[in-house]
């Protein structure tokens, strides 16, 4: 009997804990969560700090947090730069040049074709004449652009010409590079080797000049045949590879040949300068120059070196006329533009790593540093070989060197 009371009274007691238990366990359910509001607060700030969600386009991913989207970025200005000296109005004088022309409007010459404007109406529009106004203006895009003002707008392409025209004015100087235009300017080792050659002038003079007599060998030609006389400068050599690219060939006169044979006589006329023994004598009708040259940069990048200066000095300036290590192998074709660069100087650094603070005195040991190289003028190619090109200095800011680089500008 007791038994059974207390096992009467356990089950009881058993039956209250369960209903305890469930009711707290209602209760605790009915009561909100602490991590629930941490969990939520998390997942917004995280909505608005991290990026969009890969399958968002960059705008609209921009829009949904409240911002634009970023500005394209700018395309790169490729119109002429104009000189800020530039006049609005200019009159074309006699003894200008496009070339000059161009410098004065233009900071890059070479881009004088794009400022120009067509007429169909004119029929030469290549020519501009002393006389002519000149009037700049700018289109809507900002892109400026030069006209005659005289019988109509003309568009004006810069163009060097072989032969020397009548009130037109030319694109350079035509002077500085005619007999450079009309003769020989470099001769391969073949051509020095078998063309014939000064041996002696009558009355044994040492140096000749028209009208004196030369005698000369190998030359199979018969009477009143021409010849230009070419002095033969010194052999050209590529500093990039020591390879003999030519011999520069310097015009001194024209011979006239007086009497067939060997040797022949002949006279010199037309001379540029005195003509030597040994000098080599070639076909005075060759001319392989086009008549017209457009300035232009190269269209591919262009590294050489100055190997030459016509006329034997070191110092290069104005209008003369230089020898580059350059040709049709790479690229480079008459009205070519080149930028010339001053080769930088090596100095030592005494002052690296924190040294000689407050010194200058340099030693031999200092670690050599190589200056930068600096813009120093532009030559204009006109005449151009395999591996060489003649080119005409046509802008000069400082000393030119044989040695300094050419590139493209």
């Amino acid at each position: 009997m007791v038994s059974n009371q207390l096992l009467g009274a356990r089950v009881v007691a058993g039956l209250l804990i369960v209903s305890a238990g469930l009711a707290a366990c209602s209760h605790l359910k009915s009561q909100p969560q602490p991590s629930a509001p941490v969990a939520a607060a998390s997942t917004q700030v995280a909505a608005q700090a991290s990026p969009a969600a890969p399958e968002m386009t960059a705008t609209e991913a921009a829009i949904s947090q409240g911002s634009a989207p970023p500005p394209p970025a700018a395309a790169a200005d490729t119109r002429p730069v104009v000189n800020p000296t530039a006049p609005m109005h200019y009159t074309v004088k006699r003894g200008d040049t496009l070339w000059g022309i161009a410098s004065m409007y233009l900071k890059d010459p070479w881009l004088w074709p794009e400022v120009w404007v067509i007429n169909p109406q004119i029929p030469n529009p290549h020519l501009i004449y002393p006389g002519d106004q000149l009037a700049l203006a700018y289109a809507a895009d900002g892109h400026p652009y030069v006209r005659v003002e005289q019988g109509g707008a003309v568009r004006l392409d810069p163009r060097l010409r072989s032969n020397p025209l009548e009130n037109a004015i030319p694109t350079i100087s035509y002077a500085s590079i005619a007999a450079f235009l009309s003769r020989p300017s470099m001769m391969t080792d073949d051509e020095v080797k078998g063309a014939p050659y000064v041996v002696a002038f009558r009355d044994l003079h040492v140096a000749a000049g028209a009208p004196n007599e030369i005698y000369v060998r190998n030359l199979p030609a018969g009477d009143n045949a021409r010849y230009a006389v070419m002095h033969i400068a010194g052999p050209l050599r590529d500093p990039d590879d020591h390879k003999l690219l030519g011999y520069e060939a310097i015009y001194t006169a024209t011979a006239l040949v007086q009497r067939p044979g060997d040797p022949a006589k002949a006279v010199l006329i037309d001379s540029a300068r005195e003509t030597l023994r040994g000098d080599r004598l070639m076909n005075s009708q060759t001319n392989d120059a086009p008549v017209l040259f457009t300035p232009h940069a190269p269209a591919s990048d262009v590294r050489g070196r100055i190997l030459d200066v016509v006329g034997g000095t070191d110092l290069v300036g104005l209008y003369q006329v230089i020898v580059v290590n350059r040709g049709k192998s790479q690229g480079i074709d008459p009205g070519t533009v080149l930028a010339i660069d001053s080769a930088g100087d090596v100095v030592p650094d005494i002052f690296a790593g924190g040294r000689n603070i407050g010194s200058t005195e340099s030693t031999t040991f200092a670690h050599k540093v190589r200056l930068p190289d600096e813009r120093t003028g532009t030559a204009l190619v006109f005449k151009v070989y395999d591996r060489a090109s003649f080119a005409l200095i046509v802008g000069a800011t400082d000393i030119i060197h044989t040695g300094d680089a050419v590139r493209t500008p």
